[in-house]
Formats: C-alpha cells, sequence, structure tokens
C-alpha cells in the first residue's frame, strides 16, 4: 500500500493508531511463535469497524540480540536499518523540557532498529511535498512513539533519476511490517499492520500479507563477519577521472573569484564503481561500518527488487523530541595522525583554517531557524569531531519549533546543507547540476525517520549503493572553497571512501580506471 496516493494527504489521521504490548518471551524463538498467534487470531477474529488504521503489536525479549544479526538472517524485502549516533559530550539543550507537557521518557529509545516487509510506504516521483509529509504523518502517533516510518529522500529530487535509482523515486519511506528492536539491555519483535481501504488495502488485505510474511521469518539471529568482506576488487571506475575532476574544481574556483558571482563554496563529489569477483552482501557490509560507527549513523534502505543504499555518516541533519530541535553544522576534513602529537597538530591546523567556513554556516542556519523557531542556542563555537579515520570541526545547534507542523520546514530548510551542497545553497546546486556528470540519487540527501513524538534525520554521505550483482557505486564529496587544491580534494574523496575500500582487497594485476558519461546502467 502506498500511502502516498493523490490527496492522501489532506484525509487526516487514519481512524486507529495503537500499539499492544505481549507478555515478554525469552528468546527470540518465543517471540516469533507469539506474534504468529495474535496474527492468526487478528485474521480468524471480527474486523475492525474502522476504514483505516494501524495497529502494532510487540513482543519484549528478555535478552539484548544485535539487530544487525538478525536482518541478516532474513531474506524479505524491502527492509530497513537505522542505528543512532551515540549522544555527543556538551550537547546544546533548550531549557523547559521536553516542550510537551513532562510526556518524556515514556519508551525505551532504541539503540538500533531493523525491519523488513512494509506495513505501508511511501514513494513518489515528484519533489517531497508537505502533502506527503502529511500523508507519512496520518499513520504516526505520539501515543504509538515506536511505529516509524524509514526512509530517504533525493539529493536533488528535481534532477532526472539514474536506472539504479529508479526504484527510490524522489523518496521512500516504509513502516515495517516486522521490526527488531535493540535496546541497551533488552530488545523487541514487533509487527506491525496498516489498513485504508480508500487506498484500496483492506484490512483483510494487510492481515492476509502479514501471515504470508511471518512464516517467512527466521526466528534466529545469524552471527556476521565484521573484519572484511571476503571480496576482491577486479575493476574500479571513478566519475569523474581525475583529470576531470581538476577541470571541474578549476571551474568553480574561477566562479568563486569571480566577484560579480556570489557562489562561495560548492560540494562535489565522486561516484567510483567498485566491480568485485563476488557479491557483496549489503548487511555484512553494514556490520563491517557498524564495528567503527559509535560516532556515525548506519543506515540501510533496500526497496523490492532493488539497490540497496547502505551508509555510516557523521553528520546530523536535525533530530526532533517533540517541539524541541537538534542539529549541527560541520566543516572540514583532516585525516587523523598517526601519533597523538601529529592527531593534535592536525586537529589546530584544522581549526584555523576552517574556523570562518563554519561560522559562515553557523549563521547561515541560525538566520534559517530563527524564522521557523522560537529559540536557538549554539554551543560550542568550534570544536573538533574525531571519527577513526577523519575529523571535521563542528558546533551543534539546539531550537524549539512553534509547532509540530513545523517539522516540514525544518526538513526543507535544512537540506541541502552547506556541507554537501555549497554557499549560497541555489547557487551551489545550480552548479553541481551543470557540472556533475552522474546521479547522487539518496546520496547527500535526509536519510532516517519520522514518527509520532520524534524524528531524526542523518545527512546520507559516506555511503554506497550495492546491487544484485557484482557492482558496488561509492559515493564522497569534498567542499571547494577559494584558495583549493584539486589535487588535495581527490586526496580527500579517497580518504572518505576508504573506510568502504579497506573492506575489499584489490587483486594483483593493475586495475584500470575509465571514466563514464552517466552511471545510468543496472547494478
Amino acid at each position: 500500500m502506498n500511502g502516498c496516493a493523490p490527496g492522501a494527504g489532506d484525509r487526516g489521521a487514519v481512524c486507529v493508531r495503537e500499539a499492544r504490548a505481549l507478555p515478554a518471551a525469552p528468546a527470540p524463538q518465543d517471540a516469533v511463535g507469539q506474534l504468529r498467534a495474535a496474527v492468526d487470531a487478528l485474521g480468524a477474529g471480527t474486523p475492525p469497524a474502522a476504514p483505516s488504521g494501524i495497529i502494532r503489536i510487540e513482543v519484549p525479549i528478555r535478552q539484548r540480540v544485535d539487530a544487525v544479526g538478525w536482518l541478516h538472517a532474513q531474506s524479505a524485502l524491502p527492509r530497513c536499518f537505522f542505528s543512532a549516533r551515540a549522544p555527543l559530550p556538551d550537547a546544546p539543550a533548550i531549557a523547559g523540557g521536553n516542550g510537551n507537557g513532562g510526556l518524556g521518557g515514556r519508551w525505551k529509545e532504541p539503540v538500533s532498529v531493523a525491519g523488513v516487509g512494509s506495513a505501508v510506504f511511501f514513494r513518489g516521483t515528484e519533489p517531497f511535498s508537505l502533502s506527503d509529509w502529511r500523508a507519512i504523518k496520518r499513520f504516526l502517533s505520539k501515543d504509538c512513539p515506536l511505529i516509524r516510518a524509514y526512509g530517504a529522500i533525493r539529493f536533488d529530487a528535481t534532477s532526472d533519476a539514474s536506472v539504479e535509482w529508479e526504484d527510490y523515486g524522489s523518496f521512500y519511506f516504509i513502516v515495517p511490517q516486522v521490526e527488531f528492536n535493540e535496546l541497551e539491555e533488552s530488545s523487541v519483535l514487533a509487527t506491525t499492520i496498516a489498513w485504508d481501504d480508500s487506498l484500496s488495502w483492506t484490512w483483510h488485505n494487510a492481515v492476509d500479507d502479514l501471515q504470508s510474511l511471518l512464516q517467512k521469518i527466521s526466528p534466529c539471529s545469524v552471527e556476521v563477519n565484521t573484519s572484511s568482506l571476503h571480496t576482491t576488487i577486479m575493476s574500479l571506475n571513478h566519475v569523474p577521472t581525475n583529470a576531470s575532476w581538476d577541470l571541474a574544481v578549476t571551474k568553480a574556483l574561477q566562479m568563486i573569484k569571480e566577484r560579480e558571482r556570489e557562489l562561495v563554496k560548492v560540494v562535489l563529489a565522486r561516484c567510483s564503481r567498485y566491480i568485485t569477483d563476488t557479491c557483496i552482501d549489503p548487511v555484512e557490509l553494514l556490520a563491517c561500518l557498524k564495528v567503527e560507527g559509535q560516532n556515525a549513523y548506519q543506515f540501510c534502505i533496500q526497496p523490492s527488487d532493488a539497490p540497496a543504499f547502505v551508509g555510516n555518516s557523521p553528520e546530523q541533519l536535525f533530530h526532533r523530541k517533540y517541539l524541541n530541535i537538534s542539529s549541527e553544522a560541520l566543516a572540514g576534513t583532516r585525516a587523523r595522525g598517526e601519533t597523538r602529537a601529529d592527531d593534535f597538530q592536525i586537529g589546530q591546523d584544522l581549526l584555523l583554517r576552517s574556523l570562518s567556513l563554519l561560522r559562515i554556516c553557523n549563521c547561515i542556519k541560525i538566520e534559517e531557524f530563527r524564522m521557523i523557531c522560537d529559540e536557538v542556542v549554539v554551543h560550542p563555537s568550534k570544536a573538533l569531531r574525531k571519527l577513526p579515520r577523519v575529523q571535521h570541526l563542528s558546533a551543534q545547534l539546539a531550537a524549539r519549533i512553534r509547532n509540530g507542523d513545523d517539522e516540514f520546514e525544518i526538513l526543507n530548510t535544512l537540506h541541502p546543507s552547506p556541507a554537501v551542497c555549497g554557499l549560497p545553497t541555489e547557487e551551489a546546486r545550480q552548479f553541481i547540476r551543470d557540472y556533475e556528470i552522474f546521479d547522487r540519487g539518496m546520496y547527500a540527501g535526509p536519510v532516517g525517520w519520522f514518527g509520532g513524538a520524534e524524528s531524526e534525520f542523518a545527512v546520507g554521505i559516506r555511503s554506497a549503493l550495492l546491487g544484485k550483482g557484482h557492482s558496488t557505486l561509492v559515493y564522497a564529496g569534498a567542499g571547494i572553497v577559494e584558495g583549493t587544491n584539486p589535487s588535495f580534494e581527490w586526496d580527500e574523496l579517497d580518504l572518505k571512501a576508504s573506510q568502504f575500500a579497506k573492506l575489499l582487497r584489490y587483486r594483483e594485476q593493475h586495475i584500470c580506471y575509465q571514466e563514464a558519461e552517466n552511471m545510468g546502467t543496472v547494478i
């Protein structure tokens, strides 16, 4: 059921929105049996009188089970995964509680969420709109905070989608039919059933489809190798090539230097196609990324019969809890040092060289927030975000929106961020349209989830698209500002892509590099 049918956003909330908890189970195997029995009872009982609704049934599990391992054991599509980033120290806060009359803390926040199947999905070919957002929110409720829609939005929905991104549309979200929540000390296995007669998906359709999926659910987790992917690179093609990259960067620098132009920064990207001797399992790649991802968001989105979009993003686009909003600005990238002293010196150099750009990004975000929010707090003015192989300059922001409907405006205002597009936004986005020769798709777009009480989105960077065959597309970008050296930025692309490349082995013979006009081929 596509919840974004024409006019769906104007119909108001579905009639039934509720969550039901079954008795706790000692292990996932027991929880699967309980859910199957509960759904069978729903199918045998009297159908709800309501013409639309969504019901979540969950079974607490008295042990913590790895959500990646659970997902690896499942074969059903579509599927999704989202792992929250570890809390950052000294994050700014807005005084006055959670903005919803003290309702916070009513549920345990998952460490990671894995899901398969779609109780309802949301996909469109036009740019993500307020009507599309309302169509998603119809199925969500503050009283059922763990009913969430997971997915991603294209970086630029006005550009044509290439073949490998066609199944995603301009945006793609799912409320999983079967979902595994990994908590700090326990787990939850849940199932969600959704129906809407006006969308030609009845209660009986929903029950039958869910019963069929539950029979395919594996009750056990499968241990995943997290050290390497046991595959070998047969060929590697960059789009653009190094020479074409130099030309694009030179053109950007010319426009930045022209006084009559407003362009200050543009972020150019590269798409690298790896051909390997074996197919890469998206969940195995996800597990490898998760090992080093405490300070990053791990995600996986895969529609049915489509490639999987997998990433390990360090950048938060925004987080909303009731009316409170947090976001951040990132600027500059440097490698980590080989010694503690080297690492410190590199960090200090980053602080000196990128501080002015971070201040510009901060000022822009603050002004954007003030148009929508009542108060804005920035802290700290400058700080280093250190990741396993790179470090960035960062600042965190907090604000309070005036009402829940402003969430769409926050999303629409913050994307695309200066870190993935440039400054000013429209001038930078037009340069990317004119000079990038591949489709970014969901790369650098918002990726995350909407909920009734809470929503969270990362920026879809440090990411890859994995096809059914032996082809993997790895994306990386670099910011071009006055004084940029094209060769240094090319090296930065290699550094950002290294978290993927290090998991693969090169075959001994020389790998050919070539340029394609477009990456629009089935992968």
